[in-house]
């Protein structure tokens, strides 16, 4: 989120807390990017906060309440208050259980691919209208082709990328196959660790296509536990996930911490992965 817009944001939040019933003294940050996610204390609520624009507040909540009824791992809203979008000045705010973080060693890839697999269990009894995965491939695209916002990418990196996404998005698109409702982006950092097991929150990604687009997302291990995966295909959605994400850190508009630097390794590691595998570029 712009800094100019946190005050505002911060203030929004408390505003939907105070009218909620809920006791908000303080909302410390948990995560900036495009929409700001506060841990609101000592009601110990989760707020996201996001410019009305910029959200997709409503179907990411019907989404949870229904994933809750089918008891699928998935992050819940917070039960005290209705469970609905609460636009203040200019912002949606969105309340949430807050989950204590649990000490634990990484994730084991089998607990993963389980529970990434319960999720896409509970996603397939939901008929819910959701985006292609190749509409999103289609944003990239666009960022890759417009100079305008993406004005640091070289001639060279910006023909690779471009080439990449178009000709694997063509690709999967044409031969994946069965297609479901996915999360979208299930990579660890939309994984809680909690007493109830891991969760995935952040749905707002949510997206049609085949499962082994969200693998990609996952560390590689996963893949290797989940059943029934076209390894063929997780290796191309793999790649072309990569020159997704490296597309969107050479938006000029992008407010990753050192996004740059890691588009710049991406590059290579999919350069790499075209050579190894035997892709045209």
């Amino acid at each position: 989120m712009q800094a100019s817009e946190f005050p505002r944001a911060v203030a929004a939040v408390l505003s939907v807390a105070a009218s909620a019933g809920l006791r908000a003294d303080d909302a410390i940050v948990l995560h900036d990017s495009n929409r700001l996610t506060l841990r609101l204390v000592p009601c110990d609520v989760l707020a996201r906060v996001a410019p009305v624009a910029h959200q997709a507040a409503q179907f990411e909540i019907d989404l949870a309440q229904r994933l809750a009824e089918s008891g699928s791992p998935a992050g819940t809203l917070e039960p005290r208050v209705e469970p609905r979008a609460h636009e203040r000045d200019g912002f949606v705010v969105t309340l949430w259980r807050y989950y204590d973080p649990v000490t634990a060693p990484q994730v084991a890839p089998a607990d993963y691919a389980d529970a990434l697999g319960r999720l896409h269990a509970g996603m397939r009894k939901i008929d819910a209208p959701a985006p292609h995965f190749t509409d999103r491939v289609e944003h990239a695209q666009q960022l890759v082709a417009n100079r305008d916002l993406t004005p640091a990418l070289a001639a060279e990196d910006r023909e690779l990328l471009g080439s990449t996404l178009r000709s694997l998005g063509r690709a999967i698109g044409e031969h994946c196959g069965a297609e479901q409702l996915l999360h979208g982006e299930p990579h660890p950092g939309n994984v809680l660790t909690t007493k109830e097991g891991l969760l995935f929150i952040d749905l707002e990604t949510c997206c049609r296509g085949p499962v082994e687009f969200d693998l990609a997302h996952a560390p590689e291990e996963v893949g290797e536990h989940y059943p029934g995966v076209d390894h063929g295909l997780l290796r191309e959605c793999r790649i072309l996930v990569l020159a997704m994400i490296t597309a969107w850190r050479w938006d000029r508009g992008d407010q990753l911490p050192d996004g740059r630097r890691l588009a710049g390794e991406w590059l290579g590691r999919i350069r790499a992965a075209l050579d190894r595998d035997g892709l045209i570029r």
